[in-house]
């Protein structure tokens, strides 16, 4: 009786840890699609251009700054095309409000860097797919071991370099966005 007890506690203790919470990345404003709001105001479109609001929980420990892309998959440039480059967010924060993007409001959080964007501006350009089947948006934070030493005159590319080696985790979010 004594072993089985032990053999349950044990169990119980295994099965706790094996579903110890992950990286998660959250829009409280998103579901699966972008709304008016994240397309951009230009080129045939008459969205808002405001970078959605991000929620994060359950960083990788030794976190020292987050950095926050947006990329479009299907753009059609045979290399995607950046949304929103923003990185040295300090491990202290969990969410960007919405409009963060934009540079004019000074929404986004002290210290953070967003870079140019493949428009070759830093800040937040909304969406703007061609015509034909839904483009898909890939929103990532990525946890970072420490901040980067670059400006805002880095390319989105070059950022994303950066981060690699210093890659704790990342959470993403996969929305649709399509031309109406």
């Amino acid at each position: 009786m004594k072993n089985v007890a032990a053999t349950l506690a044990t169990s119980a203790l295994l099965s706790t840890s094996a579903f110890a919470q992950t990286f998660t990345l959250k829009s409280p404003e998103l579901g699966g699609q972008l709304t008016n709001k994240q397309f951009l105001n230009g080129m045939g479109f008459t969205g808002e251009n405001q970078s959605p609001a991000l929620t994060w929980e359950h960083a990788p420990a030794g976190t020292q700054s987050f950095a926050v892309t947006i990329f479009d998959l299907d753009a059609p440039t045979g290399s995607g095309f950046w949304h929103w480059v923003i990185f040295n967010i300090p491990a202290t924060v969990t969410e960007l409000k919405s409009g963060a993007g934009d540079l004019s409001k000074n929404l986004a959080p002290a210290g953070a860097i967003q870079s140019n964007t493949d428009f070759g501006q830093p800040g937040y350009v909304g969406a703007a797919p061609t015509p034909g089947p839904a483009h898909r948006y890939l929103i990532t934070v990525l946890a970072l071991s420490k901040k980067l030493e670059l400006d805002k005159n880095a390319t989105p590319a070059f950022v994303a370099f950066n981060c690699n080696s210093i890659t704790l985790g990342k959470a993403s979010l996969l929305l649709y966005g399509q031309r109406k």
